[in-house]
Formats: C-alpha cells, structure tokens, sequence
C-alpha cells in the first residue's frame, strides 16, 4: 500500500506519442540482425546479465577461426573473412556489455598481431577481403598501410578496459604518433583519434593531444556547429553529399575529451538535431553513403542503438 500522501505512478495517456525508444523498439524487432535485436533488449529492455550472455552469443556467430571476426559484422565488408574493422566492432560490442577481457580478447590480440603491418598497427583492410564484396570506398591493396583509422579505436578500448598485451605497445606508440602529427584530417579520422584518446592511460599527454585536436577539428570546420545551416560546413572530400559530422558524433559521451571542443549551445543543437533525426519508421538514418540494399538495412539499427544511447548518455528524454 502507498504511504499516505503519496503521489500515484502517473498513468500515460492512451492518446501520448509513443516514446523515441518504443519508436526505436518496433524498428528494432522489423528490420534488425539478431546482434542488435540482442543489443537494444540489454541497452534498453531488461540490461541484466542474461541480456549480455545473449549478446555474446550472437556475437560468437560472428567469430573466425584465426580469432578475429568477419562475416559483415560491418556491413560495409561481406564475406566470411575476418578484417581489423569487424574485430575493433567486436570489441566495441564487447566493451559496452562489460565484457572487454579474459581469454576471448585475448585471442582477439593473437589475430591482431598477425595482421598488423610492419609498424605493429591496423590497415584498415587486409587483403584477404579480395573477392568478396566490399564498399568501393574501402579498396583493397597488397600492401595496405597502417590506419589510425583502423588501429586507433582497437587500442583505445583495450586500454579502458586495462587489457595488456604485447600487440598493444608499438600499436599505442603509432597512435600516439599518428594523433599528435594530424595536421589535417576528416571526421571518421577524428573519430578514431577520439576513441583512442578517451582511452589512453596517459591523461595529461591525452588532454594535451585532444585540446590540439579540437582546435584542427574548428579551424578546418569539420563539425557541422549548426544544423540549420549546413550549407556553410563543408563535406568533406570523398564522402557523400550532406554526410556531415555534428558535435555528438565527436563527443559521443558527456566524459569524451572531444566535449570541450564545443560550447553547451552547440552541443545542445546538435543533440536537438540528433533527436529530430529519428523517422516515421522509428529508425535513425544513415548519412554515409551506400552501395547496397542489404548493407543500409543492417546499418540503420546500428545507428539508431548508438542515437539513443548518445541521447540518454546527455540526459536526454528517450521514454
């Protein structure tokens, strides 16, 4: 029984919108791979342990036998084969259900090892995805050269989540190297930096990296500061038409280093668009540019996960 004076649970209108993660939610159960189906009932269903083990389960569907992990766990790489970027989204997967360690990342370091270049870091693809369908806007070489890209995100999640391994010693040093040489770059770029260094065990040296990073991020007007006007932000080049980058997608979390690149009113535009951008499906859309069906239709769950995850980690009302 309530104690006296108490305030009733306010009952919702029959007639109320349905909230932006019910909305999410029926897009979620329409047109999602099993992994994301598993990911937003742990994010926003139930969250217990449970819902991790049936992540990692899907995961697994998704593991190789030489430890990585292939299968277009990215959409935008198909085929069977294991590549860096399938493993760093594995362990990005891993390390949002507290699950970053032991001997499954472990084995991830093995297969990280063998495919790194002669400078211990990531390409972003190797070449064993020749034959199998790929993004025309990831080619594939013989001899692909490291990626901050690629090896920057890996490293900074093994970082946060206090995992040693030989791999990561001449891996941290290229990103370190990579990071405090950027002179000019893009938004997918930045991104990786960022992912590195919200990460990296030296915080000082990170600050300082990060505080150099946020000045090149304005000065080459790579965040698009205004929503309204995106005509005066520029795409960069290669990427598609109106693929702009926004405060949120630098500064995914209010603890990011990227935050302090950008005042609260900008930051408050940008999360105002970012909920904007939720459509009559439920789903967020995509702003890369896409190559296939298949691909845009696996990669909209993905991101419509991380716009609420984005939104709630702000404070924001996702129901």
């Amino acid at each position: 029984m309530a104690e006296t004076g108490a305030s009733p649970d306010p009952v919702p209108s029959p007639d109320a919108a349905p909230s932006p993660v019910a909305r999410a939610e029926h897009f979620v159960w329409l047109t999602a791979r099993v992994l994301e189906q598993r990911r937003f009932a742990y994010h926003f269903l139930d969250g217990g342990r449970q819902a991790a083990d049936a992540v990692e389960t899907a995961l697994a569907a998704y593991d190789t036998p030489d430890g990585g992990y292939g299968f277009a766990l990215e959409p935008d790489l198909r085929g069977p084969v294991s590549q860096p970027l399938h493993t760093g989204h594995a362990l990005w997967v891993l390390d949002s259900i507290r699950r970053c360690g032991g001997q499954r990342v472990e084995r991830v370091c093995r297969y990280l090892t063998s495919v790194s270049t002669p400078e211990g870091a990531l390409p972003a693809i190797h070449p064993s995805q020749r034959g199998y369908p790929s993004a025309p806007f990831v080619p594939v070489v013989d001899d692909p050269p490291s990626e901050l890209l690629a090896t920057g995100p890996v490293v900074g999640l093994l970082h946060r989540n206090e995992v040693w391994h030989a791999w990561l010693f001449r891996a941290t040093d290229f990103c370190w190297a990579a990071v405090e040489s950027l002179e000019k770059s893009h938004p997918y770029e930045v991104q990786a930096a960022v992912a590195f260094l919200d990460g990296a065990p030296d915080r000082s040296r990170a600050q300082a990296a990060a505080d150099r990073l946020g000045r090149l991020v304005r000065e080459q007007r790579l965040a698009a500061l205004d929503p309204e006007d995106l005509d005066a932000f520029p795409v960069s080049p290669g990427y598609a038409p109106g693929e702009h980058h926004f405060a949120h997608d630098f500064a995914k979390a209010p603890e990011s280093l990227a935050r302090a690149w950008f005042t609260d009113a900008e930051m408050e535009r940008s999360l105002d668009f970012l909920a904007r951008e939720q459509q009559e499906d439920g789903g967020w859309p995509v702003r890369w540019r896409q190559w296939a069906p298949g691909t845009a239709l696996e990669s909209r769950p993905i991101v419509t996960i991380e716009a609420l995850r984005t939104l709630r980690a702000y404070g924001r009302p996702i129901g």
